[in-house]
């Protein structure tokens, strides 16, 4: 069977003529209301990329997501985040659901600070089934954002507008860092678990020589065995511990750098390579980095 290409839009007002609606009041942001979609989208909404910022508020969702390679059921509905050029679609005909969906062209905040900031929002880094499932009270501050910023697209554009929407946007993605905290906590038994997990993983990973076969381990590597991204990994870790995912690999290392340095007769060049490291000075910076020591002083601390 032929891979289907996914369609590529470069500008919010192709995708608003894909989608049947009239063009965008502004040419770089645009907020659109699900149930004035007229167009039949079964065709795009089988695969598409898009070229600029994606905000999602689904409601009553039924279907199925495509979000990359990855299928996911999405019958909850929730708030969606998605970077430019990631393939997204429903896969299912029958995917039907109300809300809003925010589009923003990068170049709409590029010469803003938000521009510079948006990396710091992780959740654009999060697959479709790590989503943020509000309460019914978040519903109503992100729907009265939504309202705002659908007021704001209605005026006359003056000096002032973008720095309002942008202002607008920013409240919205600050709100959604608050409540991806919350669902973090309310999901506490879960991401509990996760970590459980996660612990057993890495303990095996350096116990059972895979270090040694396979090299350092990677943030992706643990993602990809837990089934999620690799920044929501590190946001669910952190929420928990304190430490981001590659912190925790770190501390691991060190504790079984220290294990073999105390323990056993090996070289640090053969420690190094146990470990994971291709050169050993690259294992001696890190040491020294994380102990403030070298790995022959801390085995001769022992002497």
């Amino acid at each position: 069977m032929k891979k289907e290409t996914p369609h590529i839009f470069n500008s919010i007002s192709e995708l608003h003529r894909a989608l049947g609606l009239p063009g965008p009041l502004h040419p770089l942001i645009s907020l659109v209301d699900y149930k004035d979609i007229i167009a039949d989208t079964s065709d795009i909404s089988k695969g598409m990329v898009l070229n600029f910022y994606k905000i999602s508020f689904k409601i009553n969702f039924k279907g199925k997501l495509r979000y990359g390679q990855h299928y996911y059921d999405f019958d909850e509905g929730g708030l969606s985040f998605i970077s430019p050029n990631q393939v997204i679609g429903e896969t299912s005909e029958e995917a039907d659901y109300s809300g809003y969906t925010l589009l923003i062209h990068p170049d709409f905040i590029r010469s803003h600070s938000l521009g510079k900031k948006m990396n710091n929002y992780g959740f654009f880094s999060y697959a479709v089934n790590e989503a943020l499932y509000p309460s019914a009270k978040e519903k109503e501050i992100i729907i009265g954002v939504f309202k705002n910023i659908e007021y704001e697209l209605n005026q006359h554009i003056d000096h002032f507008s973008q720095d309002v929407l942008i202002s607008h946007i920013e409240v919205l993605l600050n709100y959604s860092k608050r409540f991806y905290n919350r669902q973090f906590v309310t999901r506490n038994q879960g991401n509990n678990q996760q970590l459980a997990t996660f612990e057993a993983l890495l303990n095996d990973y350096f116990n059972n020589a895979t270090a040694l076969m396979t090299g350092l381990p990677s943030v992706a590597y643990f993602a990809e065995q837990l089934h999620c991204s690799p920044r929501y990994l590190s946001d669910m870790l952190r929420s928990i511990t304190g430490q981001n995912t590659q912190q925790h690999i770190h501390a691991k290392l060190i504790d079984k750098a220290k294990e073999l340095l105390s323990t056993t007769n090996l070289s640090i060049g053969e420690i190094a390579h146990q470990l994971g490291f291709e050169h050993s000075q690259s294992f001696n910076k890190l040491f020294k980095q994380k102990t403030d020591s070298s790995p022959v002083e801390f085995r001769n601390s022992f002497s």
